[in-house]
């Protein structure tokens, strides 16, 4: 994200399409890629690089920026949330900034959504949030990633409510029980909570997918809770991706012990790091968060339109 006006540049053109072909879905990745390498840190969730695969999905706009035909600049819109205003995450090729590009996008992205609008600002770095501003946007939403070193492994060994067990996912065959017990742990959740089958099968396809770091608690039978981890390998960073559990099972320490689950299955991989992301305001789990080692390495922040 920039921080500039909107300076005239002859040649600036913004295309705003429902699918990506394959080869500019390919170009975008790998002008998020350079970015990434240029802020230490994705301008786009993961949720929005899967996005850019697969043809059309409901509620998805991709904006283009091109100067002169080459592509420099990038916004996905997502109107997906029966409540909430669409959400926006954009960049622009680093060496490209300082043009207004940023500044650009922001006002396609205001035109297409109605001038209700919310927008990431990963890292939460000082462009993007002057950028913000600029753009009448105010801050609501602050999330966070925590870590904690896995190296001495020194995590408790899990403790298990009565008639709880554990194993690991099965792909095809726990997809649609696990997608409903995901949604009642995250129904106050609109992003998490709404994973669909297709949403499963884009992870379930992803190189760093491994079911047996997939941890479901079952009581008589039925998913009760679970523990998906996630192994960024580049970065070798264990993640605490998602912890759910079933609203009918919570205080009973389940969350606990399958966190312990997955922290020690990742410390058993030989990384060295463990991450998560996690809500500022969710008092409760940054507690639990903080008594098991984590502590805040960054900040992603959401703002939005007043209106």
């Amino acid at each position: 994200m920039t921080t500039d006006a909107v300076i005239p540049e002859p040649g600036r053109q913004i295309e705003s399409l429902d699918a990506l072909t394959p080869e500019r879905a390919e170009d975008v990745l790998a002008m998020l890629a350079e970015a990434a390498a240029a802020d230490g840190t994705q301008a786009v969730s993961e949720q929005g690089r899967l996005q850019l695969r697969g043809g059309k999905r409901e509620g998805v706009r991709h904006l283009l920026l091109t100067v002169g035909g080459e592509l420099v600049g990038y916004a996905q819109l997502e109107d997906t949330d029966p409540v909430e205003a669409p959400a926006a995450e954009l960049v622009v090729h680093p060496s490209h900034r300082g043009r207004g590009h940023g500044r650009a996008l922001g006002n396609a992205l205001l035109a297409a959504s109605g001038k209700r609008l919310r927008m990431w600002a990963h890292g939460g770095k000082s462009a993007a949030r002057h950028l913000a501003q600029v753009l009448g946007l105010t801050l609501f939403r602050e999330l966070r990633q925590m870590r904690r070193p896995l190296s001495p492994p020194d995590i408790d060994e899990p403790v298990y409510p009565a008639g709880v067990s554990v194993r690991t996912f099965v792909p095809g065959q726990d997809d649609a029980a696990w997608l409903a017990v995901n949604a009642a742990a995250f129904a106050h959740h609109p992003e998490q909570g709404s994973l669909t089958q297709r949403d499963l099968d884009d992870r379930m396809s992803e190189p760093w997918f491994d079911p047996k770091g997939f941890f479901l608690a079952e009581r008589e039978g039925k998913i009760v809770g679970f523990h998906w981890t996630k192994v960024h390998a580049t970065e070798q960073l264990g993640e605490v991706y998602v912890v759910g559990i079933r609203p009918d099972a919570q205080g009973g320490g389940l969350g606990k012990a399958l966190t312990a689950t997955g922290l020690r299955h990742l410390a058993a991989q030989g990384l060295p790091t463990a991450m998560l992301y996690v809500d500022a305001d969710n008092t409760a789990a940054v507690t639990v968060y903080e008594r098991l080692g984590f502590s805040t390495y960054e900040v992603d922040l959401m703002y939005r339109t007043e209106t």
